[in-house]
């Protein structure tokens, strides 16, 4: 029979369907370390596991007995960082965060694991990067797990300032999020207002041609007015000068006539 912890990790509880074995929890990477996976196979015993709180996330189930130091531990770090959990074939596998200290190795392997998982699935090194902001924020579980063991005050310290660090950047992104929308409908406001304009544009366009077409054929019936004016006028000119001609040269034999008929009744007397 196998022993498994209570979230409380005062008692030890044993059932001869519970057994160890790593492999049949999915294989997800993660920076943060843990214990080795253990089974649940019985339906009582994933009903006591749900009673106790293990698998609820962040809650830590009631205190059975007097604890010592470790358990308390252990208690604050599954409550920093809960089990994982995955069911395969009607089997609940469990999988709690590792208590053991950390030594000076433990952390340059973190840091070198760290470099590769940023190498290997390709992070930018700047600008935004949710494949960064995953692993670093694995990274700082990690490191919050390895001081809590040490001084659960400094860990929920921690706990405290990642969790407002996670809600800075929430805010940061709603804001982004809310900004992009924002300039998303100014845009489109704006290729609208582009799409009205450019067809006020068109239409001005058009009536500019008409207006210049109707000045063009006004200027054309202008000049045909002046031209066919001009024409009647020197007809009417050359009309008047022959009318004066004839008047004055009648004239003058009238008054050719008139002289010689005045000298022919002088003469006569």
């Amino acid at each position: 029979a196998g022993c498994l912890l209570s979230p409380a990790r005062g008692t030890c509880r044993s059932f001869a369907g519970q057994r160890r074995h790593p492999a049949m929890i999915p294989p997800v990477s993660t920076l943060v370390k843990y214990d080795a996976a253990q089974s649940i196979t019985t339906t009582n015993d994933k009903r006591a596991m749900m009673s106790t709180g293990t698998m609820k996330k962040g809650t830590l189930a009631p205190i059975e007995g007097a604890k010592t130091g470790a358990s308390q531990t252990e208690d604050i770090l599954n409550s920093i960082l809960p089990p994982r959990s995955h069911e395969s074939d009607g089997t609940l596998w469990v999988q709690n965060v590792s208590a053991t200290p950390a030594t000076r190795l433990d952390v340059i392997n973190l840091q070198e694991k760290l470099d590769a998982q940023l190498q290997a699935r390709q992070a930018r090194e700047t600008g935004i990067c949710p494949v960064r902001e995953e692993l670093y924020a694995q990274c700082f579980d990690e490191l919050i797990r390895q001081v809590t063991i040490n001084c659960a005050e400094r860990g929920l310290l921690l706990l405290r300032v990642r969790d407002e660090a996670r809600m800075s950047i929430a805010a940061y992104q709603t804001l982004y999020e809310s900004s992009v929308a924002f300039g998303m409908r100014k845009a489109l406001g704006g290729e609208q207002g582009k799409s009205d304009a450019e067809a006020r544009i068109a239409h001005l366009e058009g009536r500019e041609a008409d207006l210049e077409r109707q000045v063009a054929e006004l200027k054309a019936r202008c000049e045909s007015i002046e031209r066919r004016e001009a024409e009647r006028r020197e007809e009417e000119e050359k009309r008047h000068a022959e009318e004066v001609g004839f008047m004055q040269k009648s004239n003058k034999q009238l008054k050719q006539q008139l002289e010689k008929f005045l000298s022919a009744e002088k003469n006569a007397k």
